[in-house]
């Protein structure tokens, strides 16, 4: 007789959901927002550890497992607007994942439940697999999005950021990384109508004359890109900036006059 511990179950299942999500998230580049895949995973837990409860045997008919299949994406990701692509790979990875499960459980002989070696086993290969996945996700992205919260005075403007890995864009003088911004995005730290706009960007030298000599937070950037090969940015030093959950402290950042993404999923990036 297989004995079954009900806590056990919810840790092991909200561990894996967890994992789930979160390489769903990276392969997606949708931005990690942790507290909301903490829920969906506690979400997957529940419904693991309820469908084990006597009269609940129910859960594991193919509706309820899908409707939670829908479920736990939904609780980590509802709103974004990336949402049907990230359910998607959430499936793909899953069944993936279940698909070693069952290969690990015909290969060690385990029962139709598995004990809790076999599922620490599963656990473990389950990281290891979503650790290389994560790598060749990033390597396809070229990093991961990330929410962005800078402050110039008693103003605030929150961003969505790509922490870009290949973005070498340093400040010449400190040599710390430099955030490129969308423009028009940074209105909120400005007071109306002072923000620069597209037009005043392009001529970033005329735009740095009206405003450099305010507080000296102005100054222009070099920069180099792919088919650029050399090219200013007008730049602002932000008294504080919060990337990802790490504070940066103050930065610069330099104002694009065009968008930074293609399909607007971000609209500002950073080096790693």
């Amino acid at each position: 007789m297989t004995v079954v511990y009900i806590d056990e179950v919810f840790a092991l299942n909200a561990v894996m959901d967890y994992l789930l999500l979160l390489s769903s998230a990276r392969l997606a580049g949708e931005e990690l927002r942790r507290g909301r895949m903490i829920l969906g995973a506690v979400l997957g837990g529940l419904y693991a550890a309820a469908f084990l409860l006597p009269g609940w045997g129910y859960l594991g008919h193919p509706l309820c497992k899908l409707a939670m299949g829908v479920a736990l994406p939904l609780a980590a990701f509802g709103g974004s607007k990336r949402l049907l692509r990230v359910s998607l790979i959430f499936f793909g990875v899953s069944a993936t994942f279940g698909g070693g499960v069952l290969a690990l459980q015909l290969w060690m002989g385990a029962p139709a439940i598995p004990d809790l070696k076999t599922l620490l086993l599963a656990a473990a290969g389950c990281y290891g697999l979503l650790t290389l996945v994560f790598h060749r996700g990033l390597r396809h992205t070229g990093g991961e999005l990330a929410s962005a919260r800078l402050t110039l005075g008693e103003r605030t403007c929150r961003l969505t950021a790509l922490v870009d890995t290949g973005n070498t864009l340093t400040d010449p003088v400190t040599g710390r990384p430099v955030m490129v911004a969308e423009g028009e995005r940074l209105s909120g730290l400005f007071p109306s109508g002072e923000c620069p706009t597209a037009r005043e960007l392009s001529d970033p030298v005329s735009a740095l004359e009206r405003r450099g000599g305010k507080d000296g937070r102005w100054r222009l950037l070099p920069y180099r890109a792919v088919g650029v090969s050399h090219a200013l940015l007008l730049a602002v030093r932000v008294d504080g900036a919060r990337i990802g959950g790490e504070d940066y402290g103050p930065l610069l950042v330099a104002l694009s006059p065009t968008p930074v993404s293609d399909g607007g999923g971000y609209s500002a990036l950073i080096g790693a």
